[in-house]
């Protein structure tokens, strides 16, 4: 039986019509027989690819995006946009423009769970469940901590990157693990997607010279706390988490410099699945959707009165703290008003 992680694609080899894999191959991934049993709903697929690429070139169907920020710094550029669907959470799409950097270096550095703790201070575990050493699928286990208002959360990841023409399609997202149990806490996040496309830009400094690294990130999660209240936290404290990543990358180069061997998760980012640009052209012909829309207004700031904001904080320490089925949002946002308009009152 095929192993969940292999698939046969088109590859630009010269030898169209030729599989990418030979069913030797499949022997190769030190993939669990559960995988298998599991299913391929739970896997990282072509229908994956699709979906990802739908997404860079706008045409899922979805609403519109709402611009949210432009930030930078002197080697960084970052932009970000919302949007609500009529059912599911939040989802953002992000552009984040890495100047002196390759597109190869930054893939890595997204996928290397090992380094990642020096930059990401919410990672507060990792390991590997399985991998497939042929297509380069993973599936992670991470554990995330949050600010002091929201307890951890657990995610089971399922991962896969593919390369056409030096450029990457790199998926992550929630998977299936019935295999590995449940806990009360940390809290496990079943609906989870984020995904990146990364390529080589030219250097915002005009020179001509592709010397510059754009990522396109699309995210979008349900950590079980009501999505108004998510938005807030998440609009509060994005830029704060984001300029992390550029000193994180800039340490990263260094390292790799210096280092003779890869760290196993950098290893496995290596391996991509290669694709022709006509197949991705071929998605175009069998997509019936409508293209989506960046908004030219941006979302409405935060009100400025401190003892609101201060009403909504305290809002975002109960819907962390306790279970969404028991704490609703007419019930937080009912006693919210209340409070803030007591709190007007008194100012």
């Amino acid at each position: 039986m095929q192993s969940d992680g292999c698939e046969s694609w088109p590859i630009d080899d010269g030898n169209q019509g030729k599989p990418l894999f030979s069913p030797s191959d499949y022997e190769s991934c030190r993939c669990s027989t559960s995988v298998v049993n599991e299913g391929r709903s739970s896997v990282v697929t072509g229908e994956d690819l699709k979906h990802l690429w739908q997404l860079v070139e706008m045409r899922d169907g979805g609403p519109t995006w709402i611009h949210m920020m432009d930030r930078s710094t002197p080697n960084m550029s970052y932009h970000a946009w919302r949007r609500d669907p009529n059912t599911g959470p939040p989802q953002y799409r992000t552009k984040t423009v890495f100047e002196n950097a390759t597109a190869k270096m930054v893939r890595d550095f997204f996928w290397d769970d090992e380094f990642r703790p020096k930059w990401d201070d919410m990672l507060a575990y990792s390991a590997t469940i399985e991998e497939c050493s042929t297509a380069g699928t993973m599936v992670v286990q991470w554990i995330r901590k949050f600010p002091f208002f929201c307890s951890d959360r657990e995610y089971i990841i399922g991962r896969r990157i593919w390369e056409v023409d030096g450029s990457y399609y790199c998926v992550t997202k929630g998977v299936s693990r019935p295999s590995i149990p449940r806990r009360s806490k940390p809290r496990r996040v079943d609906l989870y997607y984020s995904s990146w496309y990364i390529r080589a830009v030219e250097s915002r400094r005009g020179n001509g010279q592709l010397t510059a690294c754009e990522v396109l990130l699309f995210h979008y999660e349900d950590m079980g706390i009501p999505w108004e209240i998510a938005k807030l936290g998440v609009r509060q404290g994005m830029w704060a988490t984001v300029k992390k990543i550029e000193p994180g990358l800039r340490a990263y180069q260094k390292e790799r410099e210096s280092l003779s061997s890869l760290s196993q998760s950098a290893y496995m980012a290596q391996i991509n699945t290669k694709i022709r640009v006509d197949y991705l052209r071929s998605l175009a012909s069998n997509v019936d959707l409508s293209k989506s829309d960046i908004g030219d207004t941006s979302e409405n700031p935060l009100a400025p009165n401190i003892s609101r904001a201060l009403i909504y904080g305290g809002l975002i320490v109960l819907a962390c703290s306790l279970d969404h089925r028991v704490l609703s949002k007419v019930f937080i946002f009912g006693t919210g008003r209340r409070l803030a308009n007591r709190g007007n009152g008194l100012n």
